[in-house]
């Protein structure tokens, strides 16, 4: 079935760095575009970041570009999300996702709590 596994979320201060890791399995990971998405206390669910699936062409909600990366390693069936620069209002738990036959797929979360 498919699984998404975040990892490498934490605890860092205003202005630090994070990469967060999704590791997929299940599906041909190679064939489907993938998502990061963010969930703050008191907030809707938010998308942060994605890439296609061949080309690999990105995009970005306004409030982390520049600051955050998306990229994909389709040899480890992984997808990251370089962040720079982590503000507070960024603190929030971040999901993996993506869609296949039009169903959505979501890992558990990984947390990510900046302070100031």
């Amino acid at each position: 079935q498919v699984q998404l596994v975040e990892s490498g979320g934490g605890l860092v201060q205003a202005g630090g760095s994070l990469r967060l890791s999704c590791l997929a399995s299940g599906f041909p990971f190679r064939s489907y575009a993938m998502r990061w998405y963010r969930q703050a206390p008191g907030k809707e669910r938010e998308l942060v970041a994605g890439i296609t699936s061949s080309s690999g062409i990105t995009n970005y909600a306004d409030s982390v570009k520049g600051r955050f990366t998306i990229s994909r390693d389709n040899a480890k069936n992984t997808v990251y999300l370089q962040m720079y620069s982590l503000q507070p209002e960024d603190t929030a738990v971040y999901y993996c996702n993506t869609r296949i036959d039009r169903t959505a797929y979501w890992g558990q979360g990984t947390q990510v709590t900046v302070s100031s």
